[in-house]
C-alpha cells in the first residue's frame, strides 16, 4: 500500500466523531477552524457547539454585537480571532450576499485567515487539493520524511507543503488533510509517540535512524515577558456592584472589561503601591484603610507571564470616567479576561496587608 492508502485506511478506522466533520457547510467548517487555531479539540468542542447553536449561519453571526461574541468566546484566549471572525462574517454578509468564498484565494483573503485555515476550509468544504500545514503535520512529516529544518521556519513549512502536495490527490483532499493532522495528534505525538504501533514504522526516517526525539528540529525558545498587574477591585457602597471598564488600545484583552489596573516593572507592596500617582488618580480621595488583597495569580499567555494581585476597596462612590459600576448579578453578562474570571469565580477570602 502507498503512503496515502495506508493513511486513508488508518483514518477510516480511527477518525473521531466531531460535528464539523459531518458537514460540508463552508461557514461551519470555517467556524471550527477559527476556534481550533491554537486550541485543543477537547477545549474547542464546547465552544464550537455554543457558537454553532447561537449563530448557525453567516448572517446570524454578522448581526451579533461584539460584546456578545466576546462573551461567548471568553476563556479561549487570543480574542483577536473572535473580533476578526466577526469582521469577516459582516464582510461576507454585506458584500457577498452571505455566500462564502469558494476558492482558496478568496478564503485566504478574509481577515484573520491564514494559509492553514484557508487550506482546511477549501479542501473540506470544496474538495480543493490544497494541503494543510499545522504543528501536527510539521512534526509527522519531519519525522517520516526526515525534514531537518527548524519546524517554525519557512523552509520547513515549504518542504512539508511540497511533500503534502505530492501526496494529497484530487479524490478526497479534505479527508487527507484531516488524516495527516489527526495522525500527528494521535500517533506521532510531540512526546511519547506511539512508534511501536505506527503503520509507517518501516518507512519512517526518524525510526530507521533512531532520531525520533530529535525531530522536528526545535527553534530557539522565545523569552516570555513578565508583567506585574495590580487590580483595584472597587466596590460600590453596600458592595452590590464593581467598577469595570472596557480595555482599549492594542494591548492584551482588547474589547474585554477589566478592573482599574496599575502595572509595575517589579513586585511592590501595597504600602508602596498607594504612594504611586496612578493609585491616587484612580481612587481619588477614597480612604486607604480597610483594603483587602487576594492571593497572587499567575496567568500564562503565549509571550507573556502575568503576575497579578487583586485589591478590594469597599465603599467607593465614584471612579474614573472610563469605569462604570456593574451589578454583581450582571457580571456574568459582560466579557472579561480569563484572569478576571478566575478571581471572580474563586471568591477568595483576602488577607489584610
Amino acid at each position: 500500500m502507498t503512503f496515502t492508502e495506508k493513511l486513508a485506511e488508518w483514518y477510516r478506522v480511527n477518525k473521531r466523531d466531531l460535528p464539523w466533520r459531518q458537514t460540508k457547510d463552508p461557514y461551519l467548517i470555517w467556524l471550527s477552524e477559527i476556534i481550533l487555531q491554537q486550541t485543543r479539540i477537547g477545549q474547542g468542542l464546547p465552544y464550537y457547539t455554543r457558537f454553532a447553536r447561537a449563530y448557525p449561519n453567516v448572517a446570524s453571526l454578522a448581526a451579533a454585537p461584539e460584546e456578545e461574541v466576546l462573551k461567548l468566546w471568553q476563556g479561549l484566549g487570543y480574542y483577536t480571532r473572535a473580533r476578526n471572525m466577526l469582521v469577516t462574517a459582516r464582510e461576507i454578509a454585506a458584500l457577498h450576499g452571505g455566500k462564502f468564498h469558494s476558492t482558496y484565494a478568496g478564503i485566504r483573503a478574509l481577515k484573520g485567515v491564514g494559509d492553514y485555515t484557508a487550506a482546511a476550509s477549501a479542501s473540506i468544504a470544496y474538495d480543493l487539493p490544497v494541503p494543510v500545514v499545522d504543528g501536527n503535520v510539521l512534526r509527522f512529516f519531519a519525522r517520516h520524511f526526515g525534514i531537518r529544518e527548524p519546524a517554525a521556519s519557512a523552509k520547513a513549512k515549504r518542504a512539508t507543503y511540497g511533500k503534502a502536495l505530492e501526496l494529497i490527490g484530487a479524490d478526497d483532499p479534505g479527508s487527507f488533510n484531516q488524516a495527516i493532522m489527526e495522525f500527528g495528534a494521535m500517533v506521532c505525538r510531540p512526546s511519547l509517540p506511539d512508534c511501536t504501533e505506527c503503520i509507517f514504522r518501516s518507512t519512517c526516517f526518524a525510526c530507521l535512524h533512531g532520531v525520533v526525539d530529535q525531530l522536528p528540529v526545535k527553534a530557539k525558545s522565545t523569552v516570555q515577558r513578565i508583567r506585574y498587574f495590580h487590580y483595584l477591585v472597587m466596590e460600590s457602597p453596600g458592595g452590590e456592584a464593581l467598577y469595570l471598564g472596557r480595555r482599549e488600545g492594542n494591548d492584551i484583552w482588547k474589547g474585554l472589561y477589566d478592573f482599574p489596573v496599575i502595572e509595575t516593572e517589579k513586585p511592590v507592596s501595597l504600602t508602596r503601591l498607594i504612594l504611586l500617582p496612578e493609585w491616587r488618580r484612580i481612587t481619588g480621595d477614597h480612604p486607604e484603610a480597610g483594603i483587602l488583597r487576594s492571593a497572587i495569580f499567575r496567568h500564562l499567555l503565549t509571550h507573556q507571564i502575568i503576575i497579578a494581585r487583586f485589591y478590594r476597596i469597599a465603599g467607593v462612590k465614584s471612579a474614573p470616567a472610563s469605569f462604570s459600576p456593574v451589578s454583581l448579578q450582571n457580571l456574568h453578562e459582560i466579557p472579561v479576561s480569563r484572569l478576571a474570571e478566575r478571581f471572580l469565580s474563586m471568591l477568595v477570602r483576602p488577607t489584610r496587608e
